[in-house]
């Protein structure tokens, strides 16, 4: 469905999802997990970004731009020591990425804390850290949160298969899912 057809019916979902009196609802079909992901085509990312800005005081939501984090975390460490830790765990690049979950933690920690519900947007940023949004969904620290992490996801869906930036598998376990 075009974005213009789409966007609508899609943030109503999410008013809805996110009001207090659909949290056990959410929790049930989320696995016991305390998150959404808000699926669209990833070719219509900043127009679903834009929308979200527009609605974030009537939804009370806090944006957490991924990317801005990632730049954060490359500029507090240093490009060249990253580029030493990736040579060593690039296997495992999760390892070299392990203070830069912990930064987006943070920040929507601090979103809930504020009482806002954290939105994290720019989550194509996360490919190639070895970070999976269920390692953010799992955390100890979001599945406790008093509001629910809403994640802008870049994908489509294929046979029940959801395709994070429209080519990697992911999973939709510990969310509740908007298509």
């Amino acid at each position: 469905m075009a974005f213009i057809e789409d966007h609508k019916a899609k943030l109503d979902t999410l008013r809805t999802s996110l009001e207090a009196r659909h949290r056990d609802q959410l929790r049930r079909k989320a696995n016991g997990g305390n998150s959404i992901l808000f699926t669209y085509p990833p070719s219509e990312e900043r127009l679903y970004i834009k929308k979200a800005e527009e609605h974030a005081e009537l939804l009370n939501l806090e944006i957490i731009d991924v990317a801005k984090l990632l730049v954060k975390f490359i500029d507090d460490l240093t490009l060249p020591a990253i580029e030493r830790k990736y040579k060593i765990f690039k296997a495992t690049p999760h390892k070299v990425f392990s203070s830069f979950i912990k930064l987006i933690i943070e920040a929507i920690k601090e979103a809930d804390d504020s009482g806002k519900t954290p939105l994290l947007t720019r989550t194509g940023a996360l490919y190639g850290t070895g970070i999976e949004n269920v390692n953010i969904m799992e955390d100890k620290v979001v599945m406790s949160l008093n509001n629910p992490l809403v994640i802008f996801y870049p994908s489509k869906t294929e046979h029940d298969n959801l395709f994070f930036l429209n080519f990697k598998l992911a999973s939709r376990y510990r969310c509740t899912v908007i298509e």
